[in-house]
């Protein structure tokens, strides 16, 4: 693509969608490694926009002179006012630059890391990953720092005068009571309205911004052949879990036997599932059938599953517990000796014998700062116990309330030791351990043919526009819209990730029946093109009519009931009009929502208009759902409390959030000016 007449080249584009994949990972996906292709398509799309609000701003920014120097990327960088993705920066969701004692950043741990990178080699990041994400941040840091300098310069100018907040505070004491008719667009038979394609392109006319398009878009109509399972294939599922059974039920090796047999990698578990925690429809029955005993095949969640019950036990729903830990790791990085921690925490221990409160002894010696402000307290669920480290699992689940113990204790967060107390036990009761094998309920190869075979034919024969519909009817196949597809989208509504079909949106003339797509692993699709929309002022097209046209017969309709019903009374006109007089003892200045009404701003503009007098009934006011005829009861405007002491107060909080929310709108009016006025040109094919 070129932005302002400059070519990106390809090779720099690929390492900024890299990078920004990247870092969607790290900060939105909780530990996520991979993305699916809809969030792939978005973060791609968001990119797109990114590359040219920069290229805008650069321009800006050379013009005004308005530079980010050196120190100032270093202060973003290894300095204590640092960007946040810097703070944030994460292994496995815990910040590396934080002391481990204090839980606060530490500026000196950045630099420390570069080194302890540089001069480990591979050793420390076998993968490269860490490398990796490392980089994408500081390049982001870096890149954005310009950006939001020069959003700065504006956002930074938003003011609310205190004028305009006590107006604000003024609307919002103005309330009044009116009584009304409403005359719904209903009322009015469509037959009495002649619609034509004058009448419809003037509307757009007089509606330009509604109309326009700033860049140009393609519009499609789709038909879609589902990938599904054939009764054939789902037989083919019961007969394979029929066969083995009986070896299930036999088997003393019951984890080498899932992980052999079953479709979902995650089949096998120790843990322990009650009631309330087992995922499915069938756990009354596993928790009372008889260890050893195999139950099944049932279908649930797409696959059908045999389910072996292999020890039963009675736990507690949730634990209540509080703990102390030293930790000798966090991390990779060492904190003390196993000694050391150990005799640390023997000292503690000593604390809480002699009388010392658990939460003091917390605050001094435990290293686990998320629990210091909660004495040291957590609560556990059955559900949450194979993500604990086992020591802690085994001892405060099957241990009793009131006991102590200190343990040992290791993971991938951390490694130490911990002195532990149980303080109760929730929901006891029966437990079980199960062992499950799963068979997908997956289309066959004979299932996807027949399916791809059928989807070709309908390509095949129906070339054009006409064929299509035709077709598509007589076949009872649902034909679907998707509008507005822009030349760098990658997302289509209702196709989700679709950039094949895009590009071909864009190399084709309206009429033309596409080839038949393959979507992921879920449908077929095969569409027509249906409109195209060149940038500027939109042209009548048969997706868009429908909607305009009922636009225009609600114009007509209102100015036959504004004539009908002018100069009545509004109990006259509830009678003609088949509708009842009603009342609205609450309308309110500040607001363009009225109770019983809804949002109609034009109904409140009316009722505190000056010039209309009170019961005097209004003209036909054309609101969103129908015609409305008012007539206000009266009007009270409540005086504001004096200026000084709580009425200060009361602007000055009034006043941050106000300009709050200006600066938010501020920064994404500028982004969306800039992105529109800066010329673009894609090349479909190279994305």
């Amino acid at each position: 693509m070129k932005i302002d007449g400059t070519k990106i080249d390809p090779r720099e584009y690929s390492e900024r969608v890299k990078e920004y994949e990247t870092l969607y990972l790290m900060y939105n996906q909780n530990g996520s490694t991979t993305l699916d292709e809809v969030t792939r398509a978005q973060v791609t799309e968001q990119l797109i926009q990114l590359m040219v609000y920069e290229a805008a701003v650069n321009k800006q920014c050379d013009k005004l002179g308005l530079k980010v120097s050196d120190d100032e990327v270093k202060e973003l960088i290894y300095g204590m006012n640092c960007d946040p993705m810097i703070r944030q920066f994460n292994i496995q969701g815990t910040p590396i630059f934080n002391d481990p004692q204090s839980g606060q950043f530490d500026p000196g741990r950045v630099k420390g890391f570069e080194k302890e990178m540089a001069e480990s080699g591979d050793k420390l990041d076998p993968s490269g990953k860490l490398r990796e994400q490392w980089k994408a941040v500081k390049n982001y840091v870096t890149r954005s720092a310009r950006v939001r300098k020069f959003n700065s310069l504006f956002s930074n100018a938003a003011y609310v005068s205190k004028f305009q907040m006590k107006r604000m505070m003024q609307d919002q004491q103005s309330t009044a009571s009116i009584r009304f008719v409403k005359v719904p667009y209903t009322a009015v038979s469509d037959v009495d309205v002649k619609v034509t394609d004058d009448d419809i392109k003037a509307y757009m006319k007089k509606h330009a911004a509604l109309y326009t398009n700033d860049e140009a878009t393609r519009s499609i109509e789709y038909v879609t052949f589902e990938i599904v399972p054939s009764s054939a294939d789902t037989a083919r599922a019961l007969v394979a879990l029929e066969e083995i059974k009986g070896e299930f039920g036999t088997t003393k090796d019951n984890e080498s036997f899932v992980n052999s047999k079953s479709d979902l990698s995650n089949s096998y578990t120790t843990g322990f599932y009650n009631k309330r925690t087992m995922q499915t429809r069938v756990a009354d029955t596993l928790l009372t059938i008889p260890v050893g005993t195999v139950f099944g095949p049932f279908y649930e969640n797409g696959s059908y599953n045999l389910v072996k019950v292999t020890d039963r036990k009675t736990y507690p729903d949730s634990v209540k517990m509080r703990h102390i830990l030293v930790q000798t790791k966090a991390q990779t990085s060492d904190v003390r000796t196993d000694t050391m921690a150990s005799m640390r925490l023997d000292s503690a221990i000593t604390a809480i014998k002699a009388g010392t409160k658990f939460d003091s002894v917390v605050g001094a010696f435990s290293d686990d700062q998320n629990s210091k402000e909660k004495a040291g307290e957590y609560t556990f669920t059955l559900l949450n116990r194979p993500g604990l480290p086992k020591e802690m699992g085994d001892f405060i689940f099957e241990g009793k309330p009131g006991e102590t113990k200190k343990v040992k204790i290791s993971n991938d967060q951390y490694s130490g030791y911990e002195y532990i107390e149980i303080l109760e036990h929730t929901g006891v009761g029966p437990s079980v351990q199960i062992a499950l094998v799963a068979k997908n309920l997956v289309p066959s190869d004979s299932t996807i043919d027949a399916l791809y075979g059928k989807a070709t034919e309908f390509a095949a024969k129906n070339t054009t526009a006409e064929a299509f519909n035709t077709t598509a009817k007589k076949q009872n196949l649902d034909k679907r819209f998707a509008e507005g597809v822009k030349i760098n989208s990658f997302n289509v509504n209702g196709l989700g990730p679709a950039r094949e079909v895009v590009k071909w949106m864009y190399e084709h003339k309206v009429g033309d029946v596409s080839q038949v797509f393959q979507l992921g692993d879920e449908r077929y699709v095969v569409a027509k093109l249906a409109a195209v929309s060149e940038k500027g002022l939109k042209d009548l097209n048969p997706i868009d009519r429908p909607m305009i046209e009922q636009k225009v017969k609600e114009e007509k309709k209102a100015e036959l009931i504004a004539k009908k019903y002018a100069g009545r009374s509004l109990d006259e006109i509830a009678a003609q009009s088949l509708q009842q007089v009603q009342q609205s003892d609450s309308v309110v200045l500040g607001t363009a929502y009225v109770p019983n009404l809804g949002y109609e701003p034009k109904v409140v503009g009316y009722t505190f208009n000056n010039a209309f007098q009170p019961n005097t009934v209004s003209p036909a006011i054309v609101g969103q759902s129908g015609v409305f005829f008012i007539t206000v009861l009266n009007r009270v405007s409540n005086p504001l409390p004096p200026d000084g002491g709580m009425m200060d107060q009361i602007l000055a909080m009034q006043r941050q959030q106000q300009e709050k929310q200006m600066r938010s709108v501020i920064d994404q009016t500028i982004q969306q000016s800039l992105i529109k006025s800066t010329p673009v040109e894609y090349f479909p094919a190279n994305f």
